[in-house]
């Protein structure tokens, strides 16, 4: 080697050396921030996934039908033999995508010996407390992608402080699966992400789990209406978005869903066409009540995302982040159509909400975040300004009671019931039960695990309207109809019945050698009949 080609060596070793040396404390500070506990994937993760599995736990009322019904009730009987269909499903207007999720669960805690009362009722939900968490990751990934770590941190927060969410993630609804997919796939979608930020996502997988979701809830097709439109009208390869990337992932996953459904059914059934026939084209859930247009911008939506409302309005107008926003009023604007609302129908697009609530926290945190359109103030706090921890402050004391009250005490007097039937079962006690409740009251199989003769008031839609179903018959004047079943059917050892109802009916049960085993707490106020105070199981005596 020359003298000069050292020398030349030595100086570029030189510069090398001197732009690493320079570059260090960059490295190190941003390594040190990479691995902090709220940039920390893993972290953020472990700390939902503990959060909801003790969220989970904590959850022990009733709150919606569809959570047992739909999906513990109807894995128990494909994993052991017996469970109660409910009329969707003999019309074929509900997938099996859905409850075979819990399928493996069930077969587990039967393996291990662990099918306890306690274990299959906590089993399903602490599953669902794993999806959640992922859920709960992918809305605080998808913050950070669009505002930053800061709003990501706040959005995360905003998520877990929520009443509605603690009440109502955990459950084993669809809605809570559907809930957790939605935020998946729109952490995936370029048309919801900033230009400069789209190189490093997969619209496929975006499209995959948007039509999972779609499998599972065909009111999804809703959300992903409005975003697939965003991203066809964003895209330069249409014809490559429709033709190579929609059409074969939805036929695939269509595809797959009815192989399944075909398998369970025992027939080729095309759930989402019955689906959008009954709910749509009929509008079949009417019969379960209707709201007003507005029911989900002046009540529903309010009280889901309750005290945090002025913070996301406050964040929509600071962030402008308008593909969001017009997100939430596109969902919430196509449900108000449709005569029947209910709150666990908006629950996908409260994530999109609080995050939102998250942006508004992170500027008052940092005044100078909006402006700096993002970016963290030069300005460090030591502490939280006093504005910041009052509104921290308000948001736990408004949320906290709220989430414990609903989770704990308010309507818990079936899911109580159950469970001591259950254990009563357990030594032999029981041999069959009547459920003299509204239907779909209680949980049923999937919580008894117990293969004993049940019968509930049927509430099957008419074909006729305004002809009543045996659940409104019962319910108008329990008294005929409690003694003509009594005429013509053998009397079960145990009755379940609401105090509203016992009222009317002691002195029947008394007289036909009933006598209350155990009463339940369940609710200090009305919901939409009387007032369900307290259930009550009834033991034949003889």
């Amino acid at each position: 080697m020359s003298h000069s080609q050292r020398m030349r060596r030595r100086h570029n070793s030189d510069k090398y050396a001197d732009k690493e040396e320079s570059q260090a404390p960059t490295s190190s500070k941003s390594d040190s921030d990479h691995t902090s506990f709220l940039c920390s994937q893993k972290r953020v993760f472990a700390l939902c996934l503990a959060f909801r599995m003790v969220n989970s736990v904590l959850v022990q009322t009733y709150f919606n039908p569809d959570e047992h019904w739909q999906g513990p009730e109807i894995a128990h009987r494909i994993a052991f033999g017996y469970g109660h269909l409910t009329w969707e499903w003999k019309q074929g207007i509900r997938s099996y995508l859905h409850p075979i999720i819990f399928v493996p669960l069930y077969r587990l805690l039967a393996l291990l010996h662990l099918d306890t009362p306690w274990l299959m009722m906590r089993a399903p939900r602490l599953l669902q407390s794993v999806f959640s968490a992922v859920g709960d990751l992918y809305l605080y990934k998808l913050a950070a992608v669009l505002f930053g770590d800061s709003v990501a941190k706040w959005t995360l927060f905003s998520q877990l402080s929520n009443w509605f969410m603690f009440y109502c993630f955990s459950r084993t609804l669809s809605n809570s699966l559907e809930t957790v997919l939605t935020l998946v796939s729109l952490y995936f979608w370029p048309c919801m992400r900033p230009s400069s930020n789209c190189s490093f996502v997969s619209r496929k997988w975006g499209l995959a789990v948007a039509a999972v979701a779609c499998a599972i809830r065909p009111t999804s097709a809703i959300t992903w209406l409005y975003v697939g439109l965003l991203e066809l009208f964003k895209a330069h390869d249409r014809f490559k978005f429709i033709f190579l990337e929609v059409a074969p992932i939805g036929i695939l996953v269509l595809g797959l869903t009815c192989l399944l459904d075909r398998f369970m059914y025992g027939t080729w059934i095309l759930v989402p066409l019955n689906f959008l026939k009954f709910n749509f084209l009929s509008a079949g859930g009417d019969y379960y009540g209707t709201h007003k247009w507005h029911w989900y911008f002046t009540q529903g939506f309010p009280v889901m995302i309750f005290s945090h409302l002025p913070f996301c309005i406050a964040g929509i107008i600071y962030s402008k982040q308008w593909k969001f926003s017009g997100l939430l009023a596109w969902v919430l604007g196509f449900y108000s159509l449709l005569g029947h609302k209910e709150f666990r129908f908006a629950l996908p697009v409260l994530p999109i909400a609080l995050m939102f609530s998250g942006y508004s926290l992170a500027v008052i945190e940092d005044p100078g975040y909006a402006q700096n359109k993002g970016k963290k103030s030069i300005k460090k706090h030591t502490r939280f300004p006093p504005n910041m921890g009052a509104a921290i402050l308000f948001l736990l004391a408004t949320n906290i009671p709220m989430a414990l009250y609903m989770s704990l005490v308010h309507q818990r007097g079936p899911e109580d019931a159950m469970n001591h039937l259950a254990r009563e079962a357990l030594h032999g006690k029981v041999k069959s039960i009547l459920f003299l409740t509204p239907c779909h009251a209680t949980p049923y199989y999937s919580m008894l695990h117990h293969n004993l003769p049940m019968q509930f008031l049927d509430c099957t839609p008419s074909e006729e309207k305004g002809v009543p179903d045996e659940s409104d018959r019962f319910l108008m004047d329990p008294i005929p109809f409690v003694s003509e079943y009594a005429k013509n059917k053998s009397l079960p050892s145990h009755v379940v019945l609401f105090d509203s109802e016992e009222q009317k009916l002691k002195n029947l049960l008394i007289s036909l050698d009933y006598k209350e085993e155990k009463r339940f707490f369940n609710a200090h106020f009305k919901v939409d009949r009387d007032l369900q105070g307290s259930i009550v199981v009834y033991v034949r005596i003889r």
